[in-house]
C-alpha cells in the first residue's frame, strides 16, 4: 500500500465518520412541550407520551415563555425576579438573565424570530395585595411597557410605551404591526414594528372590559379578543374594526384557533371550562369541564392533543380535541401558567411560523 493510498483511505473513513456525526446531530428530537410553573421552574414534557423529561431552573415565578423558530433557545418571563431567562434547550440549562422590569408576564417571539417581545408593568408590584395598602410611588400610574429583546445579543434593544396593565401580544399577518391587549384601560394598542411607534388605539369598553387574550384567525380575516370581566369575546375584522361580541362562560382568558381554522378554543378560567366555538359562525359547540383557573394552552405539534395549564389545580390536562374531553390529568405541577411546544403549535401563547 502506497502512502497516497493510505492517506486516501484515512480521509475516506474520516469523511464517513463526520457525515455520520452530522446526520446524528441533524436528527429531529421528539416533540417537546414546555410548561412554566409560577411556584418553580419549567417542566419539559415529551409531547407524544406526555411524560416529564426534565425540570429547568429559571428566574423566580416564570409565566410567559417562547421558543425560537429553530428550537435552540427557550425564553421565560420571570415575574418574581423581574427578568427574562435564556435557556439552551440542548443542555436544558439557563445561560443568561436579562433584566427587564417589574411584573414581566406575557411573551411572544416575532414572526422572523429575531426579536422577543415581553410585557411588564412599572406600576405593579407583581404580587397579591397585602393587608395594608403600600405608599403611593411616583411610577404607580406609569403605563405598562413592552421590552424588545434582540435574539442572539440577548439584550433589551427597545421599549414600547403601552397602556395600563398590558397583557396579550399578537402580530398582523404581514408581520409589520404589533397588537397588545391593555386590561387596565380597556384598549387594544397597535404599534409599528419597524419604528415601535403607536399607530392606533381601539377602545373596547363599549363592548366589555378587561381584555386578556388576542388571536388572529388562520385566514387572517379576523382577530378575537377575550374580555375577562364582562364574559365575552370581541371580534375585530382585518381592518381592526369591531364587528360583534360573543358571550362566554365566566372569565375568558387564553384563546386560540385550531390549525385548520374550524374551531375557536377559549379557556373560561373562572368557570373551570374549556369552551369550543365554530370559527365561522362563532356559535358554541362544546364546553369541557376542566381544572381550576386554567389560563393558557397549546395543541401538540401533531394536533392530536391539547395541553391545558390549570394553575389552581396544580396540573396540566391533556385534552382530546376530537372527543372534546379530558384524556389525562398530569399532576405534580406548581401553579402552572403557560405552555408552548417545539415544533411550534397553535396555542394561546404561540402559533406556527
Amino acid at each position: 500500500m502506497t502512502a497516497l493510498t493510505y492517506y486516501l483511505r484515512i480521509a475516506t473513513l474520516l469523511s464517513v465518520g463526520w457525515v455520520s456525526i452530522l446526520q446524528a446531530g441533524a436528527e429531529v428530537p421528539d416533540p417537546v412541550a414546555y410548561v412554566t410553573n409560577q411556584g418553580g421552574g419549567v417542566t419539559v414534557l415529551n409531547a407524544r407520551t406526555f411524560k416529564p423529561v426534565a425540570e429547568i431552573a429559571v428566574g423566580k415565578d416564570p409565566r410567559g415563555l417562547a421558543v425560537t423558530p429553530d428550537g435552540r433557545w427557550l425564553l421565560t418571563a420571570n415575574q418574581g425576579s423581574a427578568d427574562v431567562s435564556v435557556v439552551d434547550t440542548g443542555t436544558r440549562k439557563e445561560v443568561k438573565r436579562i433584566p427587564v422590569g417589574r411584573n414581566v408576564e406575557f411573551m411572544r417571539m416575532s414572526p422572523d424570530g429575531r426579536r422577543a417581545f415581553v410585557t411588564y408593568e412599572p406600576s405593579s408590584g407583581g404580587g397579591p395585595p397585602g393587608k395594608s395598602a403600600p405608599a403611593h410611588k411616583p411610577d404607580d400610574d406609569a403605563p405598562a411597557e413592552v421590552a424588545v429583546i434582540d435574539v442572539g445579543q440577548w439584550t433589551v434593544v427597545g421599549r414600547i410605551k403601552a397602556a395600563r396593565e398590558t397583557e396579550a401580544i399578537e402580530f398582523s399577518p404581514d408581520g409589520k404591526r404589533l397588537l397588545v391587549a391593555n386590561e387596565g384601560d380597556d384598549t387594544v394598542g397597535i404599534y409599528n414594528l419597524a419604528t415601535l411607534e403607536k399607530m392606533q388605539s381601539i377602545d373596547v369598553s363599549p363592548f366589555g372590559n378587561r381584555p386578556r387574550g388576542i388571536k388572529i384567525s388562520p385566514d387572517a380575516k379576523a382577530y378575537v379578543v377575550t374580555l375577562e370581566n364582562s364574559n365575552n369575546l370581541l371580534v375585530l375584522d382585518a381592518a381592526l374594526k369591531p364587528v360583534k361580541t360573543i358571550p362566554t362562560e365566566r372569565g375568558p382568558y387564553g384563546v386560540a384557533f385550531d390549525r385548520a381554522g374550524r374551531y375557536l378554543w377559549v379557556a373560561a378560567s373562572r368557570a373551570d371550562l374549556l369552551q369550543v366555538f365554530d370559527a365561522r359562525t362563532l356559535a358554541p359547540v362544546g364546553a369541557i369541564p376542566v381544572g381550576k383557573r386554567c389560563w393558557h394552552f397549546s395543541f401538540t405539534p401533531d394536533d392530536r392533543a391539547l395541553l391545558l395549564a390549570c394553575g389552581r389545580s396544580n396540573s396540566v390536562q391533556v385534552i382530546d380535541p376530537g372527543r372534546r374531553e379530558v384524556a389525562e390529568t398530569l399532576q405534580g405541577y406548581k401553579l402552572p401558567w403557560g405552555v408552548v411546544t417545539f415544533p411550534s403549535s397553535m396555542g394561546s401563547l404561540d402559533a406556527p411560523r
